[in-house]
């Protein structure tokens, strides 16, 4: 019998819904008395957002969608857990911003999207549940306006090839039962399944969807304490600990649309 991988990950992203909402690690309470749940790499390099459209592709249960709203932003958010977009409304709702959520896949978002926006916005440990990247490449520019720019920021494939986890991309995912990154999932236990891919698969199915790569950016730190071996070597960075030479954790990626796809 074929596993529907996307409803295998899911039904989990709704499990760690809940789990995540009450966390320190988002500190829904802090956001919730006017906080900001955006971290220094993504605000240095997305800047000024005021009166721009902005779409965020797997946006969780929006926090950081609505900071985004709450710098001046129009925004969509986009995610395919039911539990998360209700958990995003919720909080649009009590904090009265503005902004629009919808229950999605990518994949199924990406055959009936029709909007442009400025910004689209991808971060943190987004791209490893996908399978096909080109599909979610083709998404990204469809949903650009021209001139429209990609701000990726995600960790970097180079902590799961320190882990000993595979580095180039594959058909058949990697199955595994994990919990969750925060620090009260003690007790959760979902199959869950990924997929890896390296920089030059990203980088390469962004430009045959018509992206022209404006920089690409690695850090030596994680600005969540999510990973193992950790340690905060400044505030609010997160490096291994352990290690001969820094290892990149997060890279960032600035694209823009310039004319047609050249791509498949």
């Amino acid at each position: 019998m074929m596993v529907d991988y996307i409803e295998l990950n899911q039904k989990a992203w709704d499990e760690r819904t809940s789990i995540h909402f009450r966390s320190k690690m988002y500190d829904v309470d802090g956001f919730l008395n006017g906080g900001s749940s955006l971290k220094e790499i993504e605000l240095s390099e997305v800047r000024d957002v005021d009166g721009k459209t902005l779409l965020h592709l797997q946006c969780h249960f929006g926090l950081d969608t609505l900071s985004w709203a709450r710098k001046g932003a129009i925004v969509t958010g986009v995610d395919f857990s039911p539990k998360a977009i209700k958990k995003a409304n919720e909080l649009k709702e009590r904090t009265a911003l503005q902004g629009e959520f919808i229950c999605a896949d990518i994949y199924a978002y990406e055959q009936v999207a029709t909007s442009k926006f400025d910004i689209v916005f991808v971060s943190y440990g987004a791209l490893n549940w996908l399978p096909d990247l080109n599909a979610w490449a083709r998404l990204v520019s469809k949903s650009l306006k021209e001139n429209g720019c990609l701000h990726l920021i995600e960790f970097h494939p180079a902590y799961d090839l320190h882990c000993g986890e595979p580095y180039f991309s594959q058909v058949a995912p990697e199955i595994y039962e994990s919990g969750t990154y925060t620090e009260n999932g003690d007790g959760l236990k979902m199959q869950m399944a990924t997929w890896p891919h390296p920089l030059s698969e990203v980088i390469s199915a962004l430009i045959g969807n018509g992206i022209t790569i404006d920089h690409l950016h690695e850090f030596p730190f994680s600005p969540y304490n999510c990973f193992e071996g950790l340690e905060e070597k400044e505030t609010g960075r997160f490096c291994l600990k352990n290690t001969v030479h820094p290892i990149p954790l997060v890279y960032s990626i600035k694209g823009t649309k310039k004319g047609k796809p050249s791509g498949v």
